[in-house]
Formats: C-alpha cells, sequence, structure tokens
C-alpha cells in the first residue's frame, strides 16, 4: 500500500508540471458583438489615432561614433560639414616612439 501511495505521489509530482503548461481553451461563444454605434466610435477614434501618428516628426539620424567600425554601412550616416571642410593637420617633427 506504501508503494502505491510512493507511486502516485511521483505521478503527480511529475505530472503537474505537464499539467500547467496546457492552453487554457474556452469553448463558449464570445459575449455579444458590437453595436453599430460603437463600430462607428471605434472607426472614429481609429482615424483620429492614425492622423496623430502622421503629426509625428521624422526621428533624427543617430549620432554612432562607432557606425564606421561596424562591417554593415548606417543606413544615413548624418553629414559633417564641419569636419570635411577643415584641412587635415599632419603631424610634423621626429618623435620616436
Amino acid at each position: 500500500m506504501k508503494l502505491f501511495r510512493m507511486a502516485a505521489v511521483l505521478l503527480a509530482v511529475l505530472a503537474a508540471p505537464a499539467y500547467a503548461q496546457m492552453p487554457n481553451l474556452n469553448l463558449l461563444q464570445e459575449g455579444p458583438g458590437k453595436t453599430p454605434e460603437e463600430k462607428a466610435a471605434d472607426a472614429e477614434r481609429e482615424k483620429a489615432y492614425k492622423e496623430t501618428l502622421k503629426k509625428i516628426p521624422d526621428a533624427k539620424a543617430s549620432n554612432d561614433p562607432w557606425g564606421g567600425m561596424r562591417s554593415d554601412p548606417p543606413k544615413q550616416p548624418a553629414p559633417k560639414a564641419a569636419a570635411t571642410s577643415a584641412p587635415k593637420k599632419t603631424k610634423t617633427g621626429t618623435a620616436a616612439n
């Protein structure tokens, strides 16, 4: 008898995680549908939402100092007019390392 109780406890312990992963199925039909007024209100709300999204300005290009180190170049690199117009300085003198 003790062996059967031990087997039942072991089976319950092993079956609990599998039972917890079972999907919760609802076989009942959903509640009543929306009325035409509710559908119109939802459509108006969706239209206002889409119009608001159009008012949001475009995002600026990100400042990525390590962008040139990656294998894939950035999509739209930011133009650097100040850096390209200045002449490059060369190192002069004799300094031993």
